[in-house]
């Protein structure tokens, strides 16, 4: 898997990480789109909202495509959450930016 875009939906990726085989996920939380439920994302990608307001968690696929979302009031409350999704990911964070600068290029 390739390393993280710099915008995901043009929101700049402060964070990212590869779920690989030393992470597991816990079962604590199940997302569905389209009413069927998905598997363990391939990788996860924190992202400032635009608005500067919060952070997208977002839960992506091995091209950096986003399967689905949360949102959270901070970059602590997005890494807490991923965290209780998949267990040992904090310490597989790879840091891009710091929340409020901007990212140039990406997807």
């Amino acid at each position: 898997m390739d390393a993280c875009p710099l915008k995901i939906y043009h929101a700049p990726v402060v964070a990212w990480a590869i779920v690989g085989s030393s992470i597991r996920p816990t079962g604590n939380t199940v997302h569905r789109v389209d009413g069927r439920v998905i598997g363990a994302a391939a990788g996860l990608a924190i992202c400032q909202s635009t608005d500067s307001r919060g952070f997208y968690l977002f839960y992506c696929d091995a091209t950096w495509n986003e399967i689905t979302d949360t949102w959270h009031q901070s970059l602590d409350d997005a890494k807490a959450q991923a965290e209780f999704e998949y267990h040992g990911i904090g310490s597989q964070w790879q840091f891009l930016a710091e929340p409020g600068a901007s990212a140039e290029g990406g997807a």
